[in-house]
């Protein structure tokens, strides 16, 4: 025998549940060959950008090798050393920053702590909120903007003051050299990565405003010592306008 009870009933007299005649058809749904919102397809949208790049870096790279010749120099003397003896382009900002402190620091220390930061960005802003616009809103904007002023300013200041008055030659004997040649930039080049945020903290930022501070603090930085290596310096990797450059030195040779 079955119960057929009403507590035991499949379908109870006024019940509070609701029942829907649904069955499968042939048919196309309106999400057929449609992405998420707010998304591009990676190809081809995308993947014709990126061929459009690399076909416009390859014609650079073919037309400034047609306008500058390299030739091939003498073979390396041991006993002769190239003044100056400068690396490519694209390490000179790195080699710039060996000329304000100890190399330990400047070659090491502080770059790893700049890879760290730029792998970091990720887990430091993970908001979705105006993800894939350029700086975000219209503050981030005036952020960018006035950091990079900022940085503009300060950096190539940084590099004369410390040319003109080398805290580790001025307190050479006065002070240990851990003090003369690594703290003392260290909390130099602190004080003016930081000072922007914290002007910024008047007006209360979210995370993606702080990273895009430091950011911008970074690359302007990276720009000016590579400008400031690669035009600036001359014999003995001293600072000379390029124009007036002593024995004949050219730094466009270096293209």
């Amino acid at each position: 025998m079955t119960d057929i009870s009403p507590q035991n009933e499949a379908f109870p007299k006024d019940g509070g549940k609701t029942y829907n005649l649904v069955e499968v058809v042939r048919g196309r749904t309106t999400m057929i060959e449609k992405g998420p919102d707010n998304t591009i397809f990676s190809f081809p949208v995308v993947a014709i950008l990126e061929l459009l790049i690399a076909l416009g870096t390859f014609a650079a790279l073919i037309i400034f090798s047609l306008i500058k010749n390299a030739p091939l120099e003498a073979l390396a003397n041991p006993l002769v050393t190239t003044d100056p003896a400068k690396a490519p382009w694209y390490f000179m900002g790195l080699q710039e920053m060996l000329e304000h402190a100890h190399p330990l620091v400047s070659g090491v220390i502080l770059p790893t702590v700049m890879v760290l930061f730029v792998m970091a960005i990720p887990y430091l802003d993970n908001s979705r909120v105006g993800a894939g616009l350029w700086f975000t809103s219209t503050r981030g904007k005036r952020i960018a903007l006035w950091t990079a002023i900022y940085t503009a300013i300060v950096m190539p200041a940084y590099i004369v003051l410390d040319n003109l008055f080398p805290p580790r030659e001025l307190l050479r004997g006065i002070v240990p050299d851990f003090v003369a040649q690594s703290l003392i930039p260290v909390l130099i080049m602190a004080v003016i990565v930081l000072l922007p945020v914290l002007v910024l903290m008047r007006w209360k930022p979210n995370a993606r405003e702080v990273v895009l501070v430091l950011f911008t603090v970074l690359f302007i930085s990276a720009v000016i010592f590579t400008i400031s290596g690669f035009f600036f310096r001359g014999p003995g990797f001293k600072l000379y306008w390029p124009w007036d450059m002593p024995n004949g030195y050219n730094p466009l040779n270096n293209l």
